[in-house]
């Protein structure tokens, strides 16, 4: 089986002068002309780069982007197995860019954190990108909860979140006019947009810097080239083979994954070790009624427990002016299942026999019987929500309208 790279420097290191950006042999659209996004798939029989990465949404159209403007001597292809870019986790989420406070200080995920919300907010400036820099309140609404707010302002403090403060009941009712709360953490820096066009812009970059989208590419195999393409002159110069369920096949020095809800199951097939295991959620967000909207202004978040997996049910604004409500977090039977009832029997079988799942249930059984209660009676949800609009009935919410799919590494 083939290595996946694990660094990128090392493709930079074997990155060879004179390839091209575009297709080598035959696939695609005329020499410097970028493929039209969204309008299927490209057919042939073999093609090469010196990078090849597996996943077309924002992970994968960000690091092809890094690495062709990095290193515009490599020829690097992405391969996306639906017939559109940034269709799953990209376009399921609920397009906020978080400040940074959560993390734990000096943790690598609290450094790209805010880093990475510093980079969004410029980006979009640079591309004209629509965003909005709405802000959040992190608002305890028991007293048991004014602790953990305090600790965890003292913890966007340490990690160099921007603008954070502590405000009492009358500064939140001045940016929350419907809030209430006995405390809140303002993040001002908080902000929503969407990410699939982020990263169809990404991928917009990546083409004009002459790196090559491969979309209808499903890959099922990824293993070493027991000789060289016909046309190498040099030994294998391309050890990697990528095959599709079409049987068409690409090659490549290097192959980076970033396969998303499948990225387990990718890493398997490059040889790489599967763990930590997928375990799919959906998260079931309800929507407020339009003449409702005037309830909410910014993101509005709970206090969060770390005794439970998941964060709770909060007040999200989106950039269409719609406000999203939740989500609730309940296990799903297919990785790609925005329905209630999708079922995949080999999703759920690898669940149960390889992930962590039953460690899960055990330690968190009370948390996850009131998340399934909640998905299947409205005014479970509406309940919570009320704790901090009291204002919001029944009859301002429509349905189940939104999914959001949620990775969860139960390993640990």
């Amino acid at each position: 089986m083939a290595p996946a790279l694990r660094y990128l420097g090392g493709a930079c290191a074997r990155a060879r002068g004179g390839f091209s950006g575009a297709l080598a042999w035959g696939w695609g659209p005329a020499p410097g002309a970028p493929w039209p996004l969204g309008r299927g798939g490209r057919r042939a029989s073999t093609s090469s780069f010196d990078v090849v990465i597996v996943g077309g949404g924002i992970v994968g159209l960000a690091s092809a982007r890094a690495l062709i403007l990095r290193h515009p001597a490599l020829s690097i292809g992405v391969l996306e197995k639906e017939k559109d870019l940034a269709v799953h986790q990209t376009g399921h989420n609920s397009g906020v860019i978080h400040s940074g406070i959560y993390y734990k200080p000096e943790s690598l995920k609290a450094r790209l954190c805010v880093q990475g919300a510093a980079l969004i907010y410029e980006y979009c400036n640079q591309k004209g990108i629509s965003y909005k820099q709405c802000g959040k309140l992190i608002v305890a609404v028991e007293q048991e909860e004014i602790p953990r707010l305090q600790a965890l302002y003292e913890r966007g403090l340490q990690n160099g979140v921007q603008g954070l403060r502590l405000i009492q009941p009358e500064d939140i009712k001045k940016k929350e006019p419907y809030c209430r709360g006995l405390m809140a953490i303002d993040c001002p820096y908080t902000g929503i947009v969407d990410y699939r066009q982020v990263a169809l812009s990404f991928a917009q970059d990546f083409q004009e810097a002459g790196g090559s989208v491969l979309t209808n590419f499903e890959v099922k195999e990824i293993e070493k080239a027991k000789e060289s393409p016909s046309r190498s002159k040099d030994g294998v110069t391309y050890p990697i083979v990528i095959r599709n369920t079409k049987g068409e096949e690409v090659r490549c020095q290097y192959v980076v994954t970033c396969a998303g809800l499948y990225s387990d199951r990718i890493s398997e097939l490059s040889g790489c070790n599967p763990d930590p295991r997928i375990v799919p959620f959906r998260g079931d967000y309800l929507v407020l009624k339009p003449e409702k909207r005037y309830l909410v202004k910014g993101n509005i978040y709970p206090v969060p427990d770390s005794r439970f997996p998941f964060l709770g049910v909060h007040f999200t604004p989106r950039m269409d002016g719609s406000i999203w409500l939740g989500p609730n977090a309940v296990l799903a039977l297919k990785r790609e299942g925005y329905r209630p009832f999708d079922f995949s029997a080999r999703d759920v079988m690898d669940v149960i026999i390889k992930s962590g799942l039953i460690k899960l249930v055990f330690q968190n059984f009370s948390y996850g019987v009131n998340e399934m209660y909640k998905a299947l009676f409205l005014s479970a949800t509406v309940k919570h929500l009320q704790k901090f609009i009291p204002e919001i009935t029944v009859s301002d919410i429509h349905s189940s309208l939104r999914r959001l799919f949620r990775p969860v590494d139960f390993t640990q």
